[in-house]
């Protein structure tokens, strides 16, 4: 069936507020304050085989995660195994995913009796178990020690919640009321979502809604074919570094070999560092999510992300590198840590054709403190919070300062509903005035944001990059500073944290965060 140009965009932007309206569902009903405040979490629909054809306005690396979860899911759930009225539960990173906090829900949505679309909703849950409070766990040795592993789980059957399931899950997180009360908003997002769907069929039918899915596919193949087209051919090579290797080792290469040939790219991670003992693994989903955002937000900003985009990229990791390692290894921190690696390699890989549409290195880490707290009744308060740094010049500009970039989107949890809900205050928040990078043009500067405790026997755990390899300058520009977390002990000693450590904090204690700045751009005149 060939679908005008017109009919398209009118069933593509109805798709797309179909996605958006699952985030807003998400936000409005979840109860912890990660998903209600901060917005760490993400909406998609894709067609009956898995190719994503929507998303929302949410997180880059959930959304390329979830370019490839539900085409996973069916490789282990069978499409005879599928009812109207199902929800499936997973977050297994094998399967389509990136680490185990962050949990999709899936729904395969019917016309009658034939299976035309699947609606997800992936959402990070603060406390997924494990053996540290929060579930970032930086001893960590293997990834039973990061929580519970859930493989693809029938939820809800006939619109009904399986409540001894439900239990089974409950029973083994922390804070299990915040995390039903999540979970219960993600089963919403999804119903709202078959909702919507089902309005799309009645206006136009489910052969016109599935002809439109390929043609979606289609027009994002030639949007994507047409921007490396624009791309010299050519071998463009990038390399950045983490830290270290989660456990205080040497710092880790992440390196990318580029083969621009016409229309086609290939990405070739294999000359990375090998997988890792800490928490800094991850999986060829997220380097394939980090191709994508960077082709996109350098070459193709008008691409309409669908499974079509993927079709002209082929992206090569190695067995037992970081990007490919053995099931068993740890893989938490991966996620919003080593994701941004992959931006920074492939950035810098195309410095030399593209340094004026680029920006110097900035806070491509998240940043993250988890503060753990038993509360007076036993159960668990979990604060997860990420903390943004000074964005990198540009050609044209400095950076922003108390910002995040490239596969980051979730917003700061405000200092009254910190206060409200934590046995802490926020004693002060501000601008880290003069870590930025020097140059032509200046990096942003980085956040301060200090939190001193009320309560004894606070689980705090840490896990952040740039705090080794500072943000890069590019053109002749300076790195910014370092990111930098103090713990200074009510009795006055002082510790500085790693970035990927587990320690215990008390009343009285002030735990200090201070965020990278920004690289700066080009020469500095003065």
């Amino acid at each position: 069936m060939k679908i005008d140009p017109v009919s398209l965009e009118v069933i593509r932007n109805g798709l797309t507020a179909i996605a958006e309206e699952m985030s807003s569902v998400v936000m409005r009903a979840a109860r912890s304050p990660l998903l209600r405040e901060a917005g760490d979490h993400s909406s998609a629909l894709t067609d009956s085989h898995g190719y994503l054809v929507a998303q929302g306005k949410d997180v880059p690396v959930h959304l390329g995660v979830l370019s490839f979860t539900v085409k996973e899911f069916l490789k282990h759930v069978g499409l005879d195994a599928l009812r109207p009225g199902d929800v499936w539960i997973l977050n297994l990173p094998e399967i389509g995913g990136n680490h185990l906090p962050d949990v999709k829900l899936i729904r395969p949505v019917f016309d009658d009796t034939e299976l035309y679309a699947f609606a997800v909703s992936l959402a990070h849950w603060a406390d997924i178990g494990g053996a540290a409070p929060g579930s970032y766990y930086a001893a960590a040795t293997d990834s039973w020690q990061e929580g519970l592993r859930i493989p693809p789980v029938r939820l809800v059957s006939g619109d009904a919640i399986d409540e001894e399931k439900m239990l089974f899950i409950m029973s083994n997180v922390r804070g299990a009321e915040e995390r039903r009360g999540d979970v219960l908003a993600q089963i919403s997002a999804t119903t709202v979502a078959a909702r919507r769907l089902g309005e799309l069929v009645k206006a136009h039918g489910t052969p016109f809604l599935k002809a439109s899915f390929n043609a979606i596919h289609d027009r994002a193949e030639r949007q994507m074919r047409d921007a490396i087209r624009a791309v010299p051919n050519g071998v463009y090579q990038g390399e950045d570094y983490l830290d270290d290797d989660g456990h205080a080792g040497d710092p880790v290469p992440v390196r990318v070999s580029i083969t621009i040939e016409d229309e086609t790219a290939i990405f070739d991670f294999s000359e990375s560092g090998d997988a890792v003992p800490g928490p800094l693994n991850t999986t060829p989903v997220i380097a394939s999510a980090g191709v994508f955002y960077v082709m996109k937000s350098l070459f193709g900003a008008d691409i309409q992300p669908s499974a079509g985009c993927y079709r002209p990229i082929q992206v090569i990791t190695r067995p037992g590198s970081l990007f490919q390692p053995e099931q068993m290894l740890p893989v938490v921190g991966g996620n919003h840590e080593t994701s941004q690696r992959v931006c920074d390699a492939v950035f810098r890989a195309f410095e030399p054709i593209a340094a004026p549409l680029l920006t110097a290195g900035g806070p491509t880490t998240a940043g993250l403190l988890i503060f753990s707290a038993k509360k007076a009744d036993g159960s668990w308060a979990t604060f997860y919070e990420v903390h943004g740094g000074g964005e990198g010049a540009r050609a044209d500009r400095d950076g922003m300062s108390a910002i995040r970039c490239h596969l980051a989107n979730v917003m700061n949890t405000p200092a009254e509903v910190v206060e409200s809900e934590y046995p802490f205050l926020i004693e002060v928040q501000g601008i880290r005035r003069g870590s930025g990078g020097r140059g032509q043009f200046r990096g942003g500067d980085g956040l301060l944001r200090h939190y001193r405790m009320l309560q004894d026997q606070v689980s705090l755990t840490t896990m952040y990059e740039r705090a080794v390899i500072p943000p890069y300058g590019l053109q002749g520009g300076e790195p910014g500073a370092t990111f930098r977390v103090t713990l200074e002990r009510a009795n006055g000693s002082i510790e500085p944290l790693r970035g990927k450590q587990n320690v215990i904090v008390n009343r009285g204690d002030l735990v200090k965060v201070e965020t990278c700045g920004g690289g700066g751009y080009g020469q500095a005149t003065a």
